[in-house]
């Protein structure tokens, strides 16, 4: 199964008004009736973002921990997951806090003094099977946040194709 970049839709603009970039990527599995197991992947928004976001890969960890070291004197925010047993910890996914869910939709999400994103993970079903797009929007505040956002972009997207494969890994 591939992740193909594909066009965000245009209702998606609204999950954060005056975003000047959005990227979206879509992961598409066989129909359960091809692969019985695939009905027990994706059965809706939440759980593909679970899959997706829940856990990363030891590269992107370590990319993740080098843009933390980089950015702190700049004062930007060192996101971390909260302890299972922190309050609030269920309205996290990872490292992102849920803004809103749905069976079709999740929407995670973060303000920083350099900008603010939304990451979407949308899950719908047909005949051709199971599809799951990630969107990425981002609205930046400062040429900080612009700054960030042309250095990171390289990374950003094969950060994203790779954890969109989770959704469908075992």
């Amino acid at each position: 199964m591939s992740v193909q970049e594909v066009t965000p839709e245009a209702g998606i603009w609204a999950l954060l008004p005056g975003a000047q970039f959005a990227d979206a990527f879509r992961l598409v599995m066989p129909p359960a009736s091809e692969t019985p197991a695939t009905d027990t992947l994706v059965v809706d928004a939440l759980v593909a973002a679970r899959r997706m976001m829940g856990t990363s890969p030891t590269w992107v960890r370590w990319l993740l921990a080098l843009r933390n070291a980089l950015v702190a004197p700049l004062g930007l925010k060192a996101p971390r997951p909260p302890a299972p047993s922190e309050p609030g910890a269920a309205d996290h996914i990872g490292i992102f806090p849920i803004l809103s869910r749905g069976p079709g939709r999740v929407v995670l999400g973060m303000a920083d003094k350099h900008l603010d994103f939304r990451a979407v993970v949308d899950v719908r079903q047909d005949a051709t099977g199971h599809h799951v797009t990630a969107t990425t929007l981002v609205r930046t505040h400062n040429w900080l946040g612009r700054t960030y956002l042309a250095l990171i972009m390289p990374f950003h997207r094969q950060v994203v194709r790779t954890m969109l494969k989770q959704v469908a890994a075992p």
